[in-house]
């Protein structure tokens, strides 16, 4: 399969996730709002999605896809099998007496991530309770992440991304099915959250089954943990463990903060942050997960040239796609917020303290999307102790901007330092790439994302001149009852979607028999993973 036709195949199934993740916000803000209740669900939200990463989708996924990807070429699909059944059963086994000594300890965790609830002891026990019941969900989604590696080894990207669907509807109808018979809705949608775990587990199973691949446990943990393929997959999730958990470090930084600011800030940054998601969700994350086997497989068989070439495109993909994106999201911040969240708790403060915060994030966008396109150069080559090196020179930086900016601009302040340190890493990527003669940029990419921003900023200045307009004759449109907003709001959307298309076709940035070409282009009998 093309890298074009992975990363869309990938992405609008992750953008169908991340579409049921705003009705599933939606429902957040209508039932919780930004408060007391709502950020102690959101710790305990964060707890297990914070160590998947760094066991899962991090760490583990990035040694791992390679590994199956080569052993796919090299020794066939059985033997690949069996070493993934026996890796994963190593994993889930440590993971499973991890989940248990997290709760056990679970009072002391949550008094660390988040010291600004000691003041408020209903709070803190609250989030105890709620990071109890959606810890197991760690444990379950890393099983899911292990099924959704295989599947991406195997060229299918579908099925993995649509997972997170499962989710999103389940924590949306957990006000019908949990909430009615739970405490508080906090606890009816926490309980969602670990029961979803099951259904991903299931749905991947179905489908890895369609693929004749039937993953049994292996209980001989004492004898896998000393086979040489065992032990060469975890010299190289340490790295990665480690780079993933300075990561995750950047993000226990940012809630401890953050919940020094005051009551909601954590809320705030969460409803902004996971709009920023959205694009970086769909285009850097399915850009990173279909790269990288892709990748994997040109260099196991000595085609560098196809290797860079691949790269270029992945690079120019999210350009293309990340850079408009942020700077829809600059100047459409505020009408985002209040259409998608201002309703039930959530009150207009909430709207304008969130979109502060989108701003900020968004600036970052497209440094994000570019370090995902990059990252999978050095991990398809099992160099997974660069990006260890480089993640914390990011941590110290976020953790000093974060330090001195909150001081003057609260919850704002952090989500600027994030952007901050984003710059920081995409410069590192970009300087370590070229320095070890893995890629570097051409000067005709150079120029096409040059176009891209221009385009783009010609772009914003269209729709932020007609929303300026609407505001005065209508003396303030976001005002108006939602379905008034929302045909205003479209109508922008449409401008700058027509607007980027004909500045980009004249620049030269974007060619739409190109891509209908990539999109509808069908698959040779007997392909190979890429071509």
């Amino acid at each position: 399969m093309s890298l074009f036709k992975s990363i869309a195949t990938f992405g609008s199934f992750t953008l169908l996730s991340r579409i049921t993740g705003f009705f599933r916000d939606m429902v957040l803000a209508n039932f919780l709002g930004a408060g007391a209740v709502s950020d102690a669900f959101f710790v305990a939200f964060k707890l297990p999605n914070c160590f998947r990463s760094l066991f899962a989708e991090g760490a583990f996924t990035s040694a791992f896809v390679p590994m199956v990807s080569q052993k796919l070429v090299s020794d066939g699909k059985e033997k690949s099998m069996l070493f993934s059944a026996k890796a994963i059963s190593v994993l889930a086994f440590f993971l499973a007496f991890f989940v248990i000594l997290m709760e056990i300890f679970m009072p002391w965790v949550v008094r660390i991530l988040a010291p600004g609830f000691a003041e408020n002891g209903g709070m803190i026990d609250l989030a105890i309770t709620l990071s109890r019941i959606t810890f197991p969900f760690l444990l379950l989604v890393s099983i899911v992440s292990f099924q959704s590696g295989i599947l991406n080894s195997l060229g299918k990207f579908a099925a993995p991304a649509s997972a997170p669907v499962i989710l999103n509807l389940m924590m949306i109808f957990s006000v019908f099915i949990f909430t009615p018979f739970s405490i508080t809705p906090a606890h009816g949608i926490a309980i969602s959250v670990t029961f979803a775990g099951l259904l991903e587990i299931f749905w991947l199973s179905y489908f890895l089954r369609r693929e004749g691949v039937r993953i049994r446990p292996q209980y001989n943990i004492p004898a896998i943990v000393r086979e040489p393929d065992i032990r060469t997959l975890f010299k190289r999730i340490a790295p990665g463990i480690l780079g993933a958990g300075i990561y995750q470090i950047n993000m226990f930084v940012d809630t401890v903060l953050v919940s020094l600011v005051g009551t909601g800030a954590i809320s705030w940054l969460y409803y902004a942050n996971r709009m920023q998601q959205l694009p970086l969700g769909v285009v850097g994350a399915a850009i990173g997960v279909a790269l990288l086997p892709i990748l994997s497989h040109h260099l196991k068989t000595g085609e560098t040239e196809e290797a860079r070439q691949t790269q270029d495109k992945a690079v120019e993909y999210g350009a293309l796609f990340s850079i408009p994106a942020a700077v829809a999201l600059v100047v459409l911040a505020e009408p985002i917020i209040n259409i998608l969240f201002q309703h039930g708790k959530f009150n207009a403060t909430d709207t304008t303290m969130t979109s502060r915060a989108l701003i900020a994030y968004a600036v970052g966008l497209p440094l994000y999307v570019l370090v995902k396109a990059l990252t999978p150069n050095f991990f398809a080559r099992g160099d997974t102790r660069t990006p260890v090196k480089y993640s914390i020179v990011v941590l110290i930086a976020n953790l000093i901007g974060s330090l001195v900016l909150m001081r003057f601009y609260g919850h704002v302040g952090i989500a600027a330092a994030t952007t901050i340190a984003a710059f920081i890493s995409l410069y590192q990527y970009v300087r370590g790439l070229k320095k070890r003669a893995y890629w570097q940029f051409s000067a005709g990419l150079i120029k096409k994302i040059i176009m891209i921003t221009i385009s783009s900023v010609i772009m914003g200045l269209a729709m932020l001149g007609a929303e300026w307009g609407i505001d005065r004759g209508l003396h303030g449109w976001l005002d108006l009852n939602l379905l008034p907003r929302l045909l205003i709001f479209g109508l922008l959307c449409i401008l700058g979607v027509a607007t980027f298309a004909v500045m980009a076709k004249l620049t030269g940035v974007l060619c739409i028999s190109d891509i209908i070409g990539l999109l509808t282009k069908k698959r040779k009998k007997n392909a190979k993973i890429s071509t």
